[in-house]
Formats: structure tokens, C-alpha cells, sequence
């Protein structure tokens, strides 16, 4: 940067000093500080994104169902969107575990990929994290003429 300057002395004469500017911080103000994502966070995005995929019944297995169907049913209790999720979130990267219940007639194998998929863009793409696993345990499946322990979870298509 040149800045034009007269000398104090009087002489009017013009002189040139060269100044550098001056960047307070260093890089980009997005850079700066750090950002922390905790486990229950994670945990929503992919219970929510796993609840999505048709052919998905309900998450967690029956212990964990039936408490939180006892829960729901409480005044003031609300559906917990983390029933049957278990995330384990580093600095850059997160591990899942999802235990599910799937509809019968449906191909295990397809409705786990789904949700593997679904589960892994979900948070990824939220939280920037890269997820290193999503391990699937099908705990159950629910025939048609079952009654139903508690509600079904509602997923909108």
C-alpha cells in the first residue's frame, strides 16, 4: 500500500513510505474457533432419517418400545426420536448403531441398506461429520395380524 505524505518540516514536498496492512486473525472468520456436535444430536438426524425408509416398522427393541410407548402416553411425555439409536461422535467422524423393527415381507437386507444410506446422507450432510459405520440390528418384525405393542411410529411419505 503507498500512502502520499508532506514532511512535517514545512517543505510541502510529497514522499512516499510504504506500509503493509495489517490482517488482525489470520483466515477465514468460519475457520476460527471450534464446533462440537454432541451424541444426541447425531442420534436425532439419523433416528429421524431412519424412520423415513418404508419398510421400517418402528425403532429399538421391545423393552425400549414399551417403555417409551409408556412414556408417550405420560401428559407432557413426547415420542423420543433417539429410541433405538446409539451414536458415538468424534472431532471429524461419528459410528451408529440403529436397532430396528421391520414390516414382514419386506427384504431385510434392502430396508437395512436403505437406512444405512438414508442415516449416512442425513447426518453427513448436516453435520459435516463423516460416518465411519452404521451397524443395523433387526430386532424383530411385525406381522400384519400382530397387535400393536404401542403406536407405529408415523413417517411421512
Amino acid at each position: 500500500m503507498t500512502d502520499m505524505t508532506t514532511t512535517p518540516e514545512g517543505g510541502g514536498e510529497p514522499h512516499t513510505s510504504t506500509r503493509k496492512a495489517v490482517r488482525r486473525g489470520g483466515g477465514d472468520a468460519a475457520t476460527r474457533g471450534r464446533t462440537t456436535i454432541a451424541d444426541g444430536v447425531v442420534e436425532k438426524i439419523a433416528g429421524l432419517a431412519a424412520r423415513d425408509v418404508i419398510g421400517v416398522y418402528a425403532m429399538g427393541g421391545g423393552f425400549a418400545r414399551t417403555l417409551g410407548a409408556v412414556r408417550d402416553r405420560v401428559p407432557g411425555g413426547s415420542k423420543s426420536v433417539t429410541r433405538g439409536v446409539k451414536a458415538e461422535v468424534g472431532e471429524v467422524q461419528a459410528a451408529l448403531d440403529l436397532e430396528i423393527v421391520v414390516d414382514y415381507g419386506v427384504s431385510i437386507r434392502e430396508v437395512a441398506g436403505a437406512v444405512r444410506e438414508n442415516v449416512v446422507a442425513a447426518v453427513e450432510r448436516m453435520t459435516g461429520l463423516e460416518v465411519v459405520e452404521v451397524n443395523i440390528a433387526v430386532s424383530d418384525v411385525k406381522l400384519p395380524d400382530e397387535e400393536d405393542e404401542d403406536e407405529p411410529e408415523p413417517r411421512i411419505h
